[in-house]
């Protein structure tokens, strides 16, 4: 009686974990540009597999598997935030073009191309004459692509 139980919360847990793992699957494939495509990928994939990991955990009821199980979620969970938002970073200072319905792009003002610094919005006007006279003897860095 209960291995049928346990084996049933099994099931649900892979079948949500496969329903997650399709969303974030056909999120990647229908959102309009790089950053909701990312949102999609990093949070249903990483619930995905945190379910998975749950799921494995309940059938095989070892706790060294267990132990490995809940390092990949605790790994999961802390590293796909973190290279999301490197990632949309990246794409974001490279000129990756958003979707044109996008709301608030808080970026937009604050980030200098040429020298690829970005200000909070909260400096002093001593800060900003420091940071512009600072530049001024440092080599511009610029991204070009190959023709």
């Amino acid at each position: 009686m209960i291995d049928t139980v346990v084996n049933w919360i099994i099931a649900l847990f892979m079948l949500t974990s496969g329903i997650f793992t399709l969303v974030a699957a056909i999120g990647i494939l229908r959102l309009p540009d790089l950053l909701t495509r990312m949102h999609a990928s990093t949070k249903a994939g990483a619930l995905g597999v945190a379910l998975m990991m749950i799921a494995v955990m309940l059938h095989f009821g070892d706790l060294v598997v267990m132990a490995k199980a809940l390092a990949v979620i605790m790994f999961i969970l802390i590293t796909a935030p973190v290279a999301a938002h490197a990632i949309g970073r990246a794409g974001y200072f490279v000129g990756v073009p958003i979707w044109v319905n996008t709301v608030k792009d808080e970026l937009f003002n604050r980030y200098d191309a040429d020298t690829h610094r970005l200000r909070s919005g909260l400096e002093t006007e001593e800060e900003l004459e420091a940071m512009k006279t600072a530049t001024k003897d440092k080599p511009r860095i610029r991204v070009t692509t190959k023709k």
